[in-house]
């Protein structure tokens, strides 16, 4: 069975589980000027995300994270190494990337379930 999590538009899902994984994607809904803010509040959507699909941090495979900005790189891993399992760390990269408004984080992680 596969379960689609709602997403903000009628068109795409934020997550979907399926056969024990749950894949997401998280952004932040307020586009502060902050690489460091915004990315606090995309991992604080990935947590609500995971708890709905019946999951949490400690149970991430993959994360792949994509910034506006290369060179805020050390504001993003700042407030992903405050959130992040220690003790389960997932995969993770990390790479530059063109992101619409005035986005600048957007995080697309598998985990299981």
């Amino acid at each position: 069975m596969t379960v689609r999590l709602p997403g903000q538009f009628p068109t795409r899902c934020r997550a979907v589980v399926h056969n024990g994984i749950v894949s997401l994607v998280a952004v932040a809904a307020d586009k502060a000027p902050s690489m460091y803010t915004q990315a606090k509040a995309a991992l604080a959507d990935v947590d609500r995300t995971l708890a709905e699909a019946g999951s949490s941090k400690d149970r991430i495979l993959t994360a792949m994270v994509y910034i506006s900005d290369m060179a805020r790189k050390e504001e993003f891993n700042r407030a992903w190494d405050e959130w992040a399992d220690r003790n389960n760390p997932p995969m993770r990269a990390c790479v530059e990337a063109t992101l619409t408004g005035e986005s600048m984080v957007e995080i697309v992680m598998t985990a299981a379930v």
